[in-house]
């Protein structure tokens, strides 16, 4: 949270959600966010959503991945799952492939941080005998 904003803290009570969590013990978990009235009654006019979670392993460690499923049940949810953690597991992938490219070719600038401080060796570079 912004310092600045700290005083404007106010919950969205026309945007509440009742969240209930499925899993399978192996691959993820899936949430169902059942949208509700600031009273707790559900709120059939807007949709549930359904979110996936799992995490993937690379060489880098765990990767976790959190998607929504476009699914119109619980049911569906399941089904599409797979699909879901795929798309996003692609999608992750080329982004951290690009962040990779931008780094390598950023320019290096004289001076611009990174290496010995200086621009050079300690002592000035100069040899002495």
């Amino acid at each position: 949270m912004d310092p600045e904003q700290s005083d404007s803290v106010t919950f969205n009570g026309d945007n509440l959600y009742r969240e209930e969590n499925f899993t399978d013990r192996t691959v993820g978990t899936i949430r169902r966010m059942t949208p509700v009235t600031s009273n707790g009654e559900d709120d059939t006019s807007r949709a549930v959503i359904y979110v996936g979670q799992t995490q993937v392993m690379t060489q880098m460690g765990a990767l976790p991945l959190t998607f929504e499923i476009k699914a119109d049940s619980l049911a569906a949810a399941i089904e599409a799952f797979d699909a879901g953690a795929h798309q996003t597991f692609e999608q992750t992938m080329k982004e951290l492939e690009e962040l990779r490219r931008e780094q390598a070719s950023s320019i290096m600038v004289p001076g611009a941080g990174g290496g010995v401080p200086g621009g050079g060796m300690p002592g000035g570079g100069k040899i002495q005998l």
